[in-house]
């Protein structure tokens, strides 16, 4: 069998200045190259900034990023392209391809070949990806993960070059069968979209010895654990929000972000403050003892793509309490996995830690509910259609 040759391209790539950045991304495609039916080289470009000053926060992070690194043995290019502030959303694809563009030429002249592009995430990527397609004659795969088809089509422009993307794309996957859903919304082919979910690596992802992991930490109450970029659609201010309902429980944060002073804030105004830990960002190698240590994760999101933490989470042992939105309605489907909250108020997430906690699930079921989410499947079906697109058998 012939081994396919991919182009992987999205901004939402993982490097050495930001490796938790899209690591999602990265996880699903070193799965796919690990079933040594597919080579891939990655071109995930990186906005353009002069100064690696710390002063200039985010931006210098960019500044700071390589032009080129081996990442779990891919080849990732990072070549720049300009971000242009406030009118940035309709010109972005437009600047994406006009820079990835001579970068892939010059890549391609020094001698590499594919067959294909694997492009992540439809708005700005996507778009770009179908227009290098058209450029260098090949297939475009494209995989949509969460707002791009569910918040950025409610813009004009990008409504109508995400429109003319999933028209030219050979074919388009969602990480949730919603995401296909709406995908078909927008103007899809039914036959063109396929349902992919995002899988949980089980060996990273593990039941741990919890009373050292809980030592190791300091945790000695129940503790509720949210693990992601401190955002305002995470509703982390939900959980904060439900502690005087749960005087018996702390709560702990793994991540950064913008909302963490106001998260802070809410805390002491709540007089909470002493049950709210912040942990900040961890490598994603330590995600297992933080799960492992916690009684159960909380994720109140407004919208999601297809949720990782939740699998993470599980596959350590640790139950779920999650928002009622579609995409953690397709996770969360047994008692052993967790419960979901009736309504989107601090009261119902507490109700639903209650009763998740009434009859807890044994630990051991909640990661053999985890299991079968294995990345076996999806690597399957990636495979699948991309020796479909190109004709490789």
């Amino acid at each position: 069998m012939t081994q396919l040759r991919l182009l992987t391209f999205s901004t939402l790539f993982p490097d050495s200045v930001r490796p938790n950045h899209g690591v999602f991304v990265e996880n699903r495609l070193r799965h796919l190259v690990a079933s040594g039916e597919v080579v891939s080289t990655v071109l995930a470009p990186v906005p353009w900034f002069p100064f690696t000053d710390p002063r200039f926060g985010a931006y210098a992070k960019f500044a700071a990023v390589p032009r080129f690194e081996a990442r779990n043995g891919l080849a990732v290019h990072h070549p720049r392209y300009p971000v242009i502030p406030a009118i940035g959303m309709n010109v972005a694809p437009h600047l994406l391809y006009a820079f990835a563009r001579p970068a892939l030429a010059r890549l391609i002249r020094g001698g590499l070949q594919f067959d294909a592009i694997d492009a992540h995430y439809l708005y700005p990527d996507g778009v770009a990806a179908v227009w290098l397609g058209r450029a260098f004659g090949k297939p475009v795969v494209m995989t949509a993960r969460g707002s791009d088809v569910t918040e950025l089509p409610d813009h004009p422009v990008p409504r109508r070059l995400i429109a003319g993307a999933i028209q030219a794309a050979a074919h388009l996957i969602g990480v949730s069968r919603s995401l296909c859903d709406r995908m078909i919304e927008l103007g899809a082919c039914p036959d063109n979209v396929t349902a992919l979910r995002n899988g949980v690596d089980t060996r990273r992802f593990h039941p741990v010895d919890r009373d050292a992991a809980r030592a190791a930490l300091g945790l000695t109450r129940p503790t509720l654990i949210s693990v992601g970029h401190l955002i305002p659609r995470k509703r982390n201010h939900l959980t904060i929000a439900a502690l005087p309902f749960l005087p018996e429980w702390d709560f702990l944060i793994v991540g950064d972000g913008p909302e963490r002073a106001a998260l802070e804030s809410q805390a002491a105004a709540l007089g909470v403050a002493g049950r709210v830990r912040f942990a900040g960002v961890q490598p994603h190698d330590r995600l297992a003892q933080f799960y492992g240590a916690a009684d159960a994760m909380v994720l109140a999101s407004t919208r999601e793509g297809w949720a990782n933490v939740l699998l993470e989470s599980m596959a350590c042992g640790t139950p779920v309490v999650a928002s009622n939105i579609p995409m953690n309605a397709e996770v969360v489907r047994a008692a052993a996995a967790g419960r979901i909250m009736r309504e989107d108020t601090p009261e119902a997430l507490a109700t639903a830690v209650h009763d998740l906690f009434a009859t807890p699930p044994d630990r051991a079921a909640t990661r053999a509910y985890a299991e079968p989410f294995s990345w076996d499947a999806t690597t399957a079906g990636q495979i699948a259609i991309f020796r479909g697109v190109t004709g490789i058998k």
